[in-house]
């Protein structure tokens, strides 16, 4: 097997002999000793080969493990540990290679805690770069929750080192995660952050990298004429240093924005170069998104077979490498291409499969694609109202998605980038002229009288005072910028009135109000409900149903309280005095009732477990104020409070239960019905 692995070895280091790196380190791997500096080497040979040839990658890495081993190397260990995990990701095996780096994770963490830990930077760096490898693992998965968070972890540890690589690459990585779930102001916040260091650094790869990514983000948000600029700039970059993954990469984003233009043989030029290039250096995941750019350009040409064929290529390789992401988006294309022929049943199941995908892995794009696809389906059936209910669910998610505040937000991020890079760049240039000068002031110093040299001193000192104002004038904006969030926050927690007497007077007073209208909403079974589901659709969908409440109650200008599991609770008439606060809320409480009967028809209608709803309301006298001293809490008590609570709890199912006080105040303008005395606990 060795003697195999050599052979390949050889081959692919005569074919690629222009690589100089990798020539120099297998002539200096000849004469070397077995030492820790054969280790390194053996370890930055694998390091070459991980992406285009990740079994000989694999093969060094286990050299490097073997002579460290011997040697007791912890880090040469832990460095072959990780670049053996990095190849067997790019191999799809993602098992084995999750294994192989959280055993790098434990040993940095062994190493910490050893009294003799060496450097401690050095450790720190490879524990981010572990963190890294494992997030790109559920990033190639799916799991952006995964993915989002073990990069957050390499992020935090490179701010704490202050290695500008190990916060670049983070960040450039969770920027690529926010733009996969559709929030893409997010996303060029983190990926002009990473921008931003790489440029410092100087490191042209990564600089085409970013420029390729956010170049994506903007093609994604409907900007091509900032698309193409990013991708032909990453372009550039990549064919000067003779990248061949990022040429293929940019081919087919380029061949992407040709195909949104109508110009589909230039569109599919581009993309089989990149297809030719991928095959050539093996680089299975970009075969797979190569097919799919493929089927893209013969669906919009209208070849629906030639489409089928490329999608049916992606969802096969998508398997392979365990992509649920990759899964998901071409059964929804598949789907598609069935409806166009007429194929409805295979359609709707392809769709139906690919957005309960893309539910589970979170991803607005793909649920925003599905919910279009079964809306078109649905109407080509004749099932008009099926139809529109997809279709407000398709338009949900994709204003959600293209709203006036995410464009705004990508704007904002645009010009904050080339405001801090002509900034920079205006500061280097004016320190370069100051320095320029403060010499010339030191040449001439000796010769000039008194009076001259008095008049430098003065401009010195101008000089610093109006370095000194900017910083002065800087630093208030920051202030006045997380002010403004904190104010933001602040009003997210407490009432308007409340958080202004807490920052006047330090404290709240607890008040009395004679006559509010409170209101209690919890779910039936929900205790059954949550055995049968999974812990995440539990929660999405309490999130969802929790979020329409709130902008429910924004309408009608009620304040929400608080929620408790599955319980839901409001009150209006406070802190501002009103005299509707029965109407309000009874509206309300139909509007939420109606919702929930709505999403339990859509529900039922997937096969899918629904909930139903109680609703409770009574008027009544009421005590307000915060609770505790840290993490505020802005609640209500009093027996009305209770009463309320007992309402809902005597409810029935599918009905909003008012008291006798609120129908006093609300009968002439809704319909009730009497139920007469219902016992209730107290």
């Amino acid at each position: 097997m060795k003697k195999n692995l050599l052979i390949i070895l050889f081959i692919t280091c005569q074919a690629n002999a222009q690589q100089s790196k990798t020539d120099s380190l297998f002539s200096v791997l000849k004469s070397q000793k077995e030492d820790t500096a054969k280790i390194n080497t053996l370890n930055n040979i694998s390091r070459q080969f991980r992406s285009n040839n990740p079994d000989t990658a694999i093969y060094f890495a286990n050299e490097a493990m073997s002579l460290a081993t011997k040697l007791n190397d912890k880090m040469g260990i832990g460095n072959a540990y990780l670049l053996k995990g990095i190849a067997l990701t790019y191999l799809g095996k993602y098992e084995d290679a999750l294994h192989h780096i959280r055993d790098v994770l434990k040993l940095c963490d062994q190493l910490l805690m050893s009294e003799n830990t060496g450097d401690k930077s050095k450790i720190l760096n490879l524990k981010a770069r572990a963190y890294g490898g494992i997030a790109n693992i559920y990033d190639e998965q799916g799991n952006y929750t995964e993915a989002l968070n073990n990069n957050l972890e390499a992020l935090k540890i490179g701010q704490q080192t202050g290695d500008k690589a190990g916060m670049a690459l983070p960040y450039n990585n969770i920027g690529n995660i926010y733009a996969a779930l559709g929030n893409y102001p997010e996303a060029l916040k983190n990926l002009f952050a990473s921008l931003k260091i790489k440029e410092e650094t100087g490191d042209k790869k990564s600089i085409a990298n970013s420029y390729n990514n956010i170049g994506s983000t903007f093609f994604n948000q409907g900007e091509f004429t900032q698309a193409l600029k990013y991708n032909l700039a990453a372009l550039k970059i990549r064919e000067d240093i003779g990248d061949k993954w990022g040429i293929a990469s940019s081919y087919n984003n380029i061949g992407s924005i040709y195909d949104d233009q109508a110009n589909y043989p230039e569109a599919l030029k581009y993309h089989f170069e990149a297809l030719k290039i991928e095959e050539e250096i093996k680089d299975q995941k970009g075969i797979a998104l190569t097919h799919e750019n493929i089927g893209f350009v013969y669906l919009h040409q209208v070849k629906l077979n030639e489409a089928l064929k490329y999608f049916f290529d992606y969802l096969k390789m998508s398997d392979e490498l365990e992509d649920k992401s990759g899964i998901a988006d071409a059964n929804i294309n598949i789907g598609n291409v069935y409806a166009k022929q007429g194929k409805n049943t295979d359609a709707s199941l392809y769709l139906e499969k690919g957005l309960m995908l893309a539910k589970e892995i979170g991803s607005l794009d793909f649920i925003k694609n599905g919910y279009a696809g079964l809306a078109s389906l649905d109407s080509a059936q004749s099932n008009f109202k099926q139809a529109f209910e997809h279709h407000k669910l398709y338009m949900a998610y994709r204003d959600s998605i293209f709203n006036q505040e995410n464009t705004k937000k990508l704007v904002q991020s645009q010009m904050q980038y080339d405001f801090d890079k002509k900034e920079s760049l205006a500061k280097a240039e004016q320190e370069k002229k100051d320095a320029i000068a403060l010499k010339e002031i030191q040449k001439q110093k000796l010769v000039r009288n008194g009076f001259i040299g008095g008049f430098a001193v003065v401009l010195i000192f101008a000089f610093v005072f109006f370095i000194q104002r900017n910083k002065i004038s800087k630093a208030r904006k920051i202030s006045e910028i997380e002010k403004a969030r904190s104010e933001e926050l602040l009003l997210n927690i407490l009432p308007a009135e409340v958080a202004e007497e807490l920052k006047q007077t330090g404290h709240c007073e607890a008040k009395t109000f004679s006559m509010v209208t409170v209101l209690f909403a919890d779910f039936k079974d929900f205790t059954r409900v949550s055995e049968k589901v999974s812990a995440e659709l539990l929660v999405g969908e309490l999130n969802y149903c929790f979020s329409r409440f709130d902008n429910i109650l924004q309408q009608h200008k009620i304040e929400k309280i608080k929620t408790v599991g599955d319980a839901y609770m409001c009150v209006s008439g406070l802190p501002t005095l009103n005299y509707t606060h029965a109407f309000d809320v009874v509206t309300a409480a139909i509007e939420m009732k109606n919702f929930i009967l709505d999403r339990k028809k859509e529900k039922e209608g997937k096969g899918e477990i629904a909930f139903e709803i109680r609703i409770g309301i009574h008027t009544g006298p009421v005590v307000a104020g915060i609770v505790g001293i840290k993490k505020y809490s802005y609640d209500i008590w009093g027996d009305t409070v209770n009463l309320a609570a007992r309402m809902e709890s005597s409810c029935e199912p599918g009905n909003v239960n008012i008291s006798g006080s609120t129908y006093e105040l609300v009968k002439e303008k809704f319909k009730c019905i009497h139920r007469g005395k219902i016992q209730a606990k107290n």
